[in-house]
């Protein structure tokens, strides 16, 4: 049975397997897993290289953008204060944005294959 590209799609959002929505993508952060566990659907083929972290930055990049014209008396009264606010926020949104964009590419590329 083919799993529509939208819940395959979700799945490898929330970092799960494409097919069964039960097994894990990753061992580690952004360790892919060879097979899942649980329908021994197989990932070892399936490589994001350069995607992933290229995807992430365009995406920071989009979401960050507001920030300096949220904050921008802060930006300009104190720059130091604002650079590091700003760039703790981009830090933090790129550690969350990379293994779900990472998931999303795998299970886009599991679906065309």
């Amino acid at each position: 049975m083919r799993v529509p590209l939208k819940i395959a799609l979700a799945r490898g959002l929330a970092g799960r397997c494409p097919q069964c929505g039960q097994g894990k993508l990753y061992r580690a952060y952004l360790k892919q897993v060879d097979q899942c566990a649980s329908c021994s659907e197989r990932f070892d083929d399936i490589k994001t290289d350069d995607a992933a972290p290229w995807f992430t930055m365009l995406l920071t990049g989009i979401l960050a953008a507001p920030l300096f014209f949220i904050f921008p008396d802060l930006l300009s009264d104190h720059i130091v204060i604002g650079t590091i606010l700003i760039l703790l926020i981009l830090v933090a949104l790129i550690l969350v944005l990379l293994p779900r964009v990472k998931g999303i590419l795998i299970s886009a590329f599991w679906y065309a294959r």
